[in-house]
């Protein structure tokens, strides 16, 4: 039976990798490719998700799998992203950082920095009247990967797919750390949406999550400084991870613990800032996305839908979400279901949650293999149709149906986790 378990796991993993390769087909549209093989890959991978709970993977098999992962990845270093054109903006604001000016200060359009400008950009970034949102570490990426290859998109995904190694191989460590089998690296490692939303695409996500990663595995360790500044790294990609540093600071025991968890990343992201705050406002792209921007929201567009007032229905997203957080943390399961679940309920509340942002959430499925975010995973695929039908018709909008299909499953799944997962001693 575990013979068989493992050729049908072998199976499976080899039509994942056959239809993701199709990627690389120049036979349909490019963007319909990616909507169908996004979705048949997300069904394919559910499918690798189950076997894998009956199966024993050997350590060879199990590395192998891994390796092929990556090679699927390293496959689209010079590919074109499909999806989202946001490289793009990565390589302006790399540009603009390396002929020595503040990436803050000018939008991609301004006249100031028509001497920048050429063919593929600024003409190719979205928003070209909106300056730059991102944290200043995502900025050095940037810079260093203008650096490596200019206005050619493998030196941007170079430095990814090394962030992608390092968390698979920081995950395998937490793993034998926490005494859970390795095989669930491959909840991760094989997951279409990080394959395809970093590998193709080449999401700056990416980069945080090897910093959140061996953030989790001092904070084991009791590392707590250095636990504290690799938090700090990881929420300077991508501020999701803040809703994780409440939990750390209920966990300890003394106020000089307690001032630690709050004073060290914020020491640590500001001195990222310090640079840019004496001739800019760095701040100021990012309050106009937080202010403003919305899609695949489940919570944000069903208030929005009766409300029809954006910032009533973020408020009051922003006020339930405190609310639920608020009594996750103050529960009794223990840290890294406290973990899982605060960045699913972070996912469910946000008026904004583009496919690579579960990625957030596929990174601690190995750590927790909760089915909630198998589906999520999977079903997340199907803002891929939002794309297709933008591309071809020039419509952009979410439809309704697409949202109940995506989420239904996700928030049936997590109802059930919630109200069956037994109260455990903290790991940590």
């Amino acid at each position: 039976m575990k013979k068989l378990s493992l050729l049908t796991l072998s199976l499976f993993i080899s039509v994942l990798g056959i239809l993701l390769l199709l990627l690389h087909s120049s036979y349909l549209n490019p963007v319909v490719t990616y909507t169908i093989v996004f979705i048949a890959a997300s069904i394919v991978y559910c499918g690798i998700c189950w076997i894998l709970e009956f199966v024993d993977v050997p350590r060879r098999f199990l590395f192998l799998t891994i390796a092929a992962a990556l090679l699927i990845r390293l496959s689209f270093i010079s590919s074109a992203p499909i999806g989202s054109d946001d490289i793009f903006r990565y390589m302006w604001d790399g540009k603009v950082q390396s002929a020595g000016f503040n990436p803050y200060l000018f939008a991609p359009d301004s006249s100031a920095l028509g001497h920048l400008h050429s063919r593929l950009l600024p003409l190719s970034v979205n928003h070209p009247d909106m300056k730059s949102p991102y944290f200043p570490l995502s900025e050095w990426y940037f810079c260093i990967s203008y650096q490596l290859s200019g206005e050619a998109v493998w030196g941007y995904k170079l430095l990814l797919f090394l962030a992608e190694v390092a968390t698979i191989a920081g995950l395998f460590l937490l793993l034998t750390a926490l005494e859970i089998p390795n095989k669930y690296v491959l909840l991760y490692a094989l997951c279409p949406l990080a394959i395809i939303e970093f590998g193709l695409d080449g999401h700056v996500d990416a980069l945080g999550f090897p910093f959140l990663m061996f953030g989790l595995l001092a904070h084991f360790r009791g590392k707590r400084l250095a636990s504290l500044v690799l938090m700090a790294l990881s929420i300077s990609i991508k501020p999701v991870a803040i809703v994780i540093l409440p939990i750390f600071l209920l966990s300890e025991q003394t106020w000089k613990g307690r001032i630690q968890v709050i004073a060290v990343p914020a020491a640590t992201i500001a001195l990222q800032y310090f640079p840019y705050v004496l001739s800019s406002n760095p701040f100021e792209a990012l309050l106009v996305f937080a202010k403003n921007w919305s899609f695949n929201g489940v919570m944000f567009e069903s208030l929005y839908l009766f409300l029809a007032n954006n910032q009533t229905s973020r408020l009051i997203c922003a006020i339930l979400l405190a609310i639920v957080l608020l009594i996750l943390y103050l529960s009794r399961k223990n840290t890294f279901d406290k973990i899982y679940f605060s960045m699913l309920l972070l996912l469910l509340f946000s008026p904004v949650v583009h496919p690579w942002y579960v990625a957030w959430l596929i990174i601690l499925l190995p750590l927790t293999n909760r089915w909630s975010g198998i589906i999520f995973a999977a079903t997340a695929s199907l803002t891929s149709v939002t794309i297709l039908q933008y591309k071809l018709y020039g419509l952009w909008g979410q439809p309704a149906f697409i949202l109940i299909l995506e989420y239904l499953p996700v928030i049936v799944f997590l109802g059930w986790e919630l109200a069956h997962a037994e109260s455990s001693p903290e790991i940590a």
